[in-house]
């Protein structure tokens, strides 16, 4: 049964826990219906089920469900880029840090389906987010890989010719789109994760030639 409407304003140590508990429940029951039956579709009243609280609760900490979609990729990538400077670090390698962060990547979608459906998939129903919000996050996320390309070129592993810039962005845009088409494959058709971060990564370090002969 859902909870009463209450006010997020209470005082206390306990009523603090509880809303931030009720708010998290929130969040998390939005990321399943959002994947589940499409942002577009889905209803507010179908979070507030699945969070256990009555309707009016939501706007009591989201102006609509708009600001609930960004808000879960606000929170959530917070949480993917820690890990995925913990998955990097301690790394030596330029071209295995690479490795790693693909990886990490591709792996997030094989323990997150549902998030990953709504960040790969659900966030691009945002016209707010597609037009005029600043993903602070992604560039985050994109400059830990920014990081890896000048840090090769500093010690000789990599081209000094190449714009970190482009070649961030090329990375990213394959690990992107290969993630879209992960998720909304049919089941039997979806390919092996593992094997495609390690074969993108491939193809940027060694590009598409064939091996010389040895002949």
């Amino acid at each position: 049964m859902a909870e009463p409407d209450q006010s997020p304003q209470k005082n206390g140590r306990g009523s603090r826990q509880q809303r931030s508990d009720k708010r998290v429940r929130i969040i998390d029951a939005a990321v399943g219906v959002f994947a589940e039956k499409g942002y577009r579709a889905a209803r507010i009243s179908d979070i507030a089920r699945g969070a256990g609280v009555a309707d009016g609760t939501i706007y009591l900490y989201f102006r609509n469900k708009e600001d609930l979609l960004l808000t879960i990729f606000e929170e959530k990538m917070d949480g993917i880029l820690q890990g995925l400077r913990d998955a990097v670090s301690g790394v030596d390698e330029p071209s295995d840090r690479m490795r790693a962060f693909a990886r990490f990547h591709f792996e997030q979608m094989r323990l997150q389906p549902a998030l990953a459906q709504v960040l790969q998939v659900e966030l691009r129903q945002s016209t707010r987010f597609v037009r005029e919000y600043r993903p602070e996050r992604l560039w985050q996320y994109l400059g830990v890989f920014n990081d890896i390309v000048a840090e090769g070129q500093a010690t000789g592993a990599f081209r000094d010719d190449i714009d970190p810039f482009l070649v961030k962005w090329a990375f990213f845009g394959a690990l992107d789109e290969l993630s879209i088409q992960w998720v909304v494959a049919r089941k039997r058709d979806r390919f092996n994760l593992e094997k495609a971060a390690e074969q993108v990564v491939d193809v940027f370090l060694h590009g598409m030639g064939a091996p010389a002969s040895s002949s």
